[in-house]
């Protein structure tokens, strides 16, 4: 697919609200990056996100200027405006944006979206916006607040450490939501708030810091690499081999030596 047809494509998933439309510009996967709510989401949770917003939300979004290209990038800017100007309401009128896509063949690796929303403070202090307040920007609109953003993290914590769910090669978000006891959205905002990361890493994280205590027990095991990647709930080695390098910056295998030759 040509660059132009992608961003029209991207264009015109977001002004017929289509949630999955837009996510699936992403690679399977692939990260959308929200800079100034410091917010991640994978391509199920950007369909969450963007399900929720576009039900409480109608607006345009118009292509401004050129597409700048480089090798396997693009960059362009665009306005939002919403289809209706609602008396004494907070939406803005509109707002500019700018976005950056890395590109995998016909789909995107990483969509980061850059945005200045009047009253959040002016472009170039869009890096230093706190997290705080892009939260309070954000759950005031979600109806998610502090006391159940904190109660929803303790039960997300015990249910993850002590009832270890994280051993569940099948678990996702809106099964791990369910247990919690709360809407998908909800969740996901809990991980990105409380914990500064998404879904997955949130997950991969425990898995390979169980992967970590196991492989110091053990050694000596051929198979042993294996076996621990499905034992902490990954579907297969390759993923456990990646998610475990970009969690520790070693491989299994030289993490394992590294502990046996401190141990000796």
């Amino acid at each position: 697919m040509r660059v132009t047809e992608f961003v029209a494509s991207y264009f015109d998933a977001w002004n017929h609200s289509d949630a999955k439309g837009v996510a699936d510009h992403l690679t399977a996967d692939g990260i959308y990056y929200d800079m100034p709510e410091n917010v991640q989401s994978s391509h199920d949770e950007l369909i969450t996100t963007l399900s929720e917003f576009f039900s409480n939300n109608r607006h345009t979004y118009e292509l401004i200027g050129e597409i700048l290209t480089a090798r396997n990038t693009i960059a362009f800017q665009y306005q939002m405006r919403p289809c209706e100007k609602v008396e004494n309401s907070e939406v803005p009128n509109s707002y500019f944006g700018a976005e950056f896509m890395t590109l995998n063949d016909d789909a995107a690796s990483t969509i980061t979206d850059y945005f200045d929303v009047p009253g959040m403070g002016q472009p170039s202090s869009l890096a230093h916006l706190t997290s705080r307040e892009a939260q309070k920007h954000k759950y005031a609109k979600s109806g998610l607040n502090s006391e159940q953003l904190l109660q929803y993290k303790h039960r997300l914590q015990h249910i993850m450490q002590e009832q270890q769910a994280f051993l569940r090669s099948d678990l996702t978000l809106p099964k791990l939501a369910e247990a919690v006891d709360c809407s998908v959205n909800h969740l996901s905002q809990v991980i990105n708030s409380g914990f500064g990361m998404s879904f997955f890493d949130y997950l991969n994280q425990h898995r390979i810091e169980h992967a970590r205590e196991l492989l110091t027990q053990l050694n000596g095991q051929g198979n042993a690499i294996l076996n621990i990647a499905f034992t902490v709930g990954f579907n297969s080695n390759s993923a456990f081999y990646a998610a475990f390098k970009k969690c520790v910056g070693q491989s299994p295998a030289q993490y394992r030596r590294a502990q046996l030759r401190t141990s000796h």
